[in-house]
Protein backbone atom coordinates (compact mmCIF):
# COMPACT_ATOMS: atom_id res chain seq x y z
CA UNK A 1 0.00 0.00 0.00
CA UNK A 2 1.69 3.59 -1.39
CA UNK A 3 -0.37 4.91 2.14
CA UNK A 4 -0.01 4.38 5.50
CA UNK A 5 -1.17 0.96 7.12
CA UNK A 6 -3.96 2.40 9.24
CA UNK A 7 -5.17 4.49 6.43
CA UNK A 8 -4.64 2.04 4.09
CA UNK A 9 -7.11 -0.76 6.36
CA UNK A 10 -9.56 1.87 7.16
CA UNK A 11 -10.35 3.26 3.31
CA UNK A 12 -10.52 -1.20 2.46
CA UNK A 13 -12.69 -1.47 5.15
CA UNK A 14 -15.04 1.10 3.58
CA UNK A 15 -14.76 -0.07 0.30
CA UNK A 16 -15.81 -4.08 1.64
CA UNK A 17 -18.67 -2.58 3.60
CA UNK A 18 -20.01 -0.64 0.81
CA UNK A 19 -19.72 -3.50 -1.68
CA UNK A 20 -20.84 -6.35 0.60
CA UNK A 21 -23.81 -4.23 1.37
CA UNK A 22 -24.77 -4.24 -2.22
CA UNK A 23 -24.12 -7.42 -2.77
CA UNK A 24 -26.01 -8.95 -0.68
CA UNK A 25 -29.14 -6.56 -1.91
CA UNK A 26 -28.72 -7.78 -5.35
CA UNK A 27 -27.08 -11.01 -5.24
CA UNK A 28 -23.95 -9.40 -7.07
CA UNK A 29 -22.27 -6.05 -7.43
CA UNK A 30 -19.34 -6.90 -5.00
CA UNK A 31 -16.50 -6.58 -7.37
CA UNK A 32 -17.92 -3.78 -9.75
CA UNK A 33 -17.49 -1.84 -6.78
CA UNK A 34 -14.89 -2.72 -4.91
CA UNK A 35 -11.77 -3.99 -7.24
CA UNK A 36 -11.48 -0.76 -8.92
CA UNK A 37 -10.75 0.72 -5.34
CA UNK A 38 -8.98 -2.57 -4.61
CA UNK A 39 -7.01 -2.54 -7.56
CA UNK A 40 -5.54 0.80 -6.79
CA UNK A 41 -5.09 -0.07 -3.21
CA UNK A 42 -3.62 -2.97 -3.04
CA UNK A 43 -2.22 -3.51 -6.57
CA UNK A 44 -4.13 -5.70 -9.69
CA UNK A 45 -2.92 -8.57 -8.24
CA UNK A 46 -4.05 -8.67 -4.39
CA UNK A 47 -6.87 -6.88 -5.35
CA UNK A 48 -8.56 -9.41 -7.40
CA UNK A 49 -7.48 -12.35 -5.43
CA UNK A 50 -8.99 -10.24 -2.45
CA UNK A 51 -12.27 -9.67 -3.96
CA UNK A 52 -12.88 -13.07 -5.55
CA UNK A 53 -12.52 -14.37 -1.40
CA UNK A 54 -14.91 -11.19 -0.14
CA UNK A 55 -17.29 -11.66 -2.67
CA UNK A 56 -17.47 -15.47 -2.52
CA UNK A 57 -18.07 -15.66 1.06
CA UNK A 58 -20.73 -12.48 1.40
CA UNK A 59 -22.22 -15.18 -1.56
CA UNK A 60 -22.22 -17.97 0.79
CA UNK A 61 -23.73 -16.01 3.85
CA UNK A 62 -26.25 -14.80 0.82
CA UNK A 63 -27.28 -18.21 -0.38
CA UNK A 64 -27.67 -20.37 3.25
CA UNK A 65 -31.29 -18.92 3.26
CA UNK A 66 -32.30 -19.54 -0.45
CA UNK A 67 -30.68 -22.03 -1.80
CA UNK A 68 -33.81 -24.34 -2.70
CA UNK A 69 -34.40 -21.68 -5.64
CA UNK A 70 -31.39 -22.25 -7.47
CA UNK A 71 -31.76 -23.41 -10.79
CA UNK A 72 -28.70 -26.19 -10.88
CA UNK A 73 -29.93 -27.07 -14.63
CA UNK A 74 -29.09 -23.75 -15.61
CA UNK A 75 -26.13 -23.36 -13.71
CA UNK A 76 -24.19 -26.41 -14.28
CA UNK A 77 -22.96 -25.07 -17.61
CA UNK A 78 -22.40 -22.00 -16.59
CA UNK A 79 -19.72 -23.56 -13.84
CA UNK A 80 -18.28 -26.17 -15.98
CA UNK A 81 -17.47 -23.08 -18.56
CA UNK A 82 -16.36 -20.88 -16.19
CA UNK A 83 -13.88 -23.78 -14.86
CA UNK A 84 -12.72 -24.15 -17.86
CA UNK A 85 -11.44 -20.41 -18.43
CA UNK A 86 -10.30 -19.61 -15.33
CA UNK A 87 -6.83 -20.53 -15.51
CA UNK A 88 -6.21 -18.87 -18.42
CA UNK A 89 -7.49 -15.58 -16.95
CA UNK A 90 -5.20 -16.23 -14.03
CA UNK A 91 -1.88 -17.21 -16.45
CA UNK A 92 -3.40 -13.92 -18.47
CA UNK A 93 -2.95 -11.58 -15.27
CA UNK A 94 0.12 -13.31 -13.88
CA UNK A 95 2.12 -11.99 -17.31
CA UNK A 96 0.78 -8.95 -17.89
CA UNK A 97 2.78 -5.27 -16.47
CA UNK A 98 0.67 -3.76 -13.75
CA UNK A 99 -0.34 -0.55 -16.03
CA UNK A 100 -1.84 -2.65 -18.53
CA UNK A 101 -3.66 -4.89 -15.64
CA UNK A 102 -5.41 -1.34 -13.80
CA UNK A 103 -6.11 -0.53 -18.28
CA UNK A 104 -7.73 -3.50 -18.45
CA UNK A 105 -9.64 -3.91 -15.56
CA UNK A 106 -11.25 -0.53 -15.86
CA UNK A 107 -11.73 -0.78 -18.76
CA UNK A 108 -13.90 -4.61 -18.79
CA UNK A 109 -15.62 -2.64 -15.37
CA UNK A 110 -16.62 0.32 -17.61
CA UNK A 111 -17.72 -1.94 -20.54
CA UNK A 112 -19.46 -4.34 -18.32
CA UNK A 113 -21.47 -1.62 -16.87
CA UNK A 114 -22.54 0.12 -19.93
CA UNK A 115 -23.73 -2.87 -21.42
CA UNK A 116 -25.86 -3.02 -17.96
CA UNK A 117 -27.20 0.12 -17.99
CA UNK A 118 -28.14 0.09 -21.78
CA UNK A 119 -30.14 -3.51 -20.80
CA UNK A 120 -28.17 -4.94 -23.47
CA UNK A 121 -29.66 -8.57 -25.12
CA UNK A 122 -27.39 -10.35 -26.72
CA UNK A 123 -29.06 -13.58 -29.12
CA UNK A 124 -25.48 -15.08 -28.41
CA UNK A 125 -26.79 -15.81 -24.75
CA UNK A 126 -29.94 -17.25 -25.00
CA UNK A 127 -30.30 -21.68 -24.06
CA UNK A 128 -27.44 -23.68 -23.03
CA UNK A 129 -24.69 -22.46 -25.87
CA UNK A 130 -25.43 -18.90 -23.72
CA UNK A 131 -24.69 -20.69 -20.35
CA UNK A 132 -21.47 -21.86 -21.91
CA UNK A 133 -20.67 -18.83 -23.17
CA UNK A 134 -21.61 -16.44 -20.15
CA UNK A 135 -19.86 -18.59 -18.01
CA UNK A 136 -16.64 -19.09 -20.34
CA UNK A 137 -16.51 -15.14 -20.70
CA UNK A 138 -16.88 -14.96 -16.33
CA UNK A 139 -14.62 -17.19 -15.72
CA UNK A 140 -11.54 -15.29 -17.57
CA UNK A 141 -12.69 -12.18 -16.35
CA UNK A 142 -12.95 -13.02 -12.71
CA UNK A 143 -10.02 -14.85 -12.39
CA UNK A 144 -8.18 -11.65 -14.31
CA UNK A 145 -9.81 -8.42 -13.28
CA UNK A 146 -12.18 -9.98 -10.27
CA UNK A 147 -15.51 -9.10 -12.50
CA UNK A 148 -16.85 -11.94 -13.43
CA UNK A 149 -20.44 -11.50 -12.58
CA UNK A 150 -21.70 -8.93 -15.72
CA UNK A 151 -21.95 -12.17 -17.79
CA UNK A 152 -24.27 -13.96 -15.76
CA UNK A 153 -26.12 -10.90 -15.49
CA UNK A 154 -26.42 -10.46 -19.23
CA UNK A 155 -27.53 -14.45 -19.59
CA UNK A 156 -29.99 -13.94 -16.51
CA UNK A 157 -31.17 -10.89 -18.43
CA UNK A 158 -31.32 -12.64 -21.79
CA UNK A 159 -33.45 -15.32 -19.93
CA UNK A 160 -35.78 -13.22 -18.49
CA UNK A 161 -35.48 -14.36 -15.00
CA UNK A 162 -37.15 -12.19 -12.43
CA UNK A 163 -35.24 -10.71 -9.29
CA UNK A 164 -36.13 -14.03 -6.94
CA UNK A 165 -34.54 -16.08 -9.18
CA UNK A 166 -31.78 -13.80 -10.26
CA UNK A 167 -30.40 -13.16 -6.43
CA UNK A 168 -30.09 -16.57 -5.70
CA UNK A 169 -28.54 -18.07 -8.71
CA UNK A 170 -26.35 -14.90 -8.82
CA UNK A 171 -24.88 -15.96 -5.49
CA UNK A 172 -24.54 -19.73 -6.23
CA UNK A 173 -22.34 -18.51 -9.47
CA UNK A 174 -20.78 -16.28 -7.53
CA UNK A 175 -19.28 -18.89 -5.02
CA UNK A 176 -18.30 -21.50 -7.77
CA UNK A 177 -15.95 -19.04 -9.62
CA UNK A 178 -14.60 -17.16 -7.35
CA UNK A 179 -13.67 -20.41 -5.27
CA UNK A 180 -12.19 -21.91 -8.53
CA UNK A 181 -10.18 -18.27 -8.89
CA UNK A 182 -8.71 -18.31 -5.34
CA UNK A 183 -7.58 -22.00 -5.98
CA UNK A 184 -5.90 -20.72 -9.30
CA UNK A 185 -5.16 -17.89 -7.89
CA UNK A 186 -4.24 -18.13 -4.69
CA UNK A 187 -5.43 -16.46 -1.13
CA UNK A 188 -4.53 -12.07 -0.61
CA UNK A 189 -1.52 -11.54 1.29
CA UNK A 190 -2.55 -8.85 3.56
CA UNK A 191 -0.95 -7.44 7.03
CA UNK A 192 -2.57 -8.16 10.28
CA UNK A 193 -4.62 -5.05 9.97
CA UNK A 194 -6.00 -5.84 6.88
CA UNK A 195 -7.50 -8.83 7.43
CA UNK A 196 -9.13 -7.31 10.76
CA UNK A 197 -10.77 -4.86 8.78
CA UNK A 198 -11.62 -7.17 5.79
CA UNK A 199 -13.51 -9.76 7.78
CA UNK A 200 -15.17 -7.08 9.69
CA UNK A 201 -16.08 -5.40 6.65
CA UNK A 202 -17.49 -8.16 5.08
CA UNK A 203 -19.66 -9.05 7.93
CA UNK A 204 -20.62 -5.61 8.46
CA UNK A 205 -21.88 -4.78 5.10
CA UNK A 206 -23.85 -8.53 4.86
CA UNK A 207 -25.27 -6.72 8.17
CA UNK A 208 -26.00 -3.88 6.72
CA UNK A 209 -27.47 -5.52 3.42
CA UNK A 210 -29.68 -7.86 5.24
CA UNK A 211 -31.16 -5.12 7.48
CA UNK A 212 -31.47 -2.60 4.20
CA UNK A 213 -32.79 -5.55 2.18
CA UNK A 214 -36.68 -5.22 2.81
CA UNK A 215 -36.59 -1.29 2.60
CA UNK A 216 -34.32 -0.38 -0.37
CA UNK A 217 -36.11 -0.35 -3.71
CA UNK A 218 -34.34 -2.68 -6.03
CA UNK A 219 -34.13 0.12 -9.31
CA UNK A 220 -32.61 2.43 -6.58
CA UNK A 221 -29.99 -0.08 -5.33
CA UNK A 222 -29.75 -0.83 -9.31
CA UNK A 223 -28.47 2.79 -9.84
CA UNK A 224 -26.03 2.80 -7.06
CA UNK A 225 -24.10 -0.29 -8.28
CA UNK A 226 -24.01 1.25 -11.82
CA UNK A 227 -23.12 4.64 -10.54
CA UNK A 228 -19.99 3.44 -8.35
CA UNK A 229 -19.19 0.66 -10.30
CA UNK A 230 -18.99 3.35 -13.37
CA UNK A 231 -16.77 6.02 -11.09
CA UNK A 232 -14.44 3.25 -9.98
CA UNK A 233 -13.89 1.63 -13.38
CA UNK A 234 -12.75 5.07 -15.07
CA UNK A 235 -10.49 5.76 -12.16
CA UNK A 236 -8.62 2.99 -12.28
CA UNK A 237 -8.91 2.68 -16.56
CA UNK A 238 -7.27 6.52 -15.96
CA UNK A 239 -4.34 5.48 -13.66
CA UNK A 240 -3.63 2.82 -15.68
CA UNK A 241 -3.46 4.73 -18.67
CA UNK A 242 -1.43 7.81 -16.60
CA UNK A 243 1.18 5.38 -15.90
CA UNK A 244 1.32 3.92 -19.36
CA UNK A 245 2.10 7.20 -20.71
Amino acid sequence: MTVGAGAAALLLGGVVVLAASVQWLTGMGFALIAVPALVLLLGPAQGVVLANCAAGAVSVAGLATSWRRVRIGAMVPLVLAAACTVPAGSWAAARLPEPVLLAGVGTLVTLAVALMMGGARLPALTGTKGAVTAGAVGGFMNAAAGVGGPPYSLYALNARWPVHAFVPNAQFYGIAVNVLSVTVNGAPRLSGPGWVATVAAVTAGALIGKTLAPKVRERGVRRLIFALALGGGLSALAKGLWELA
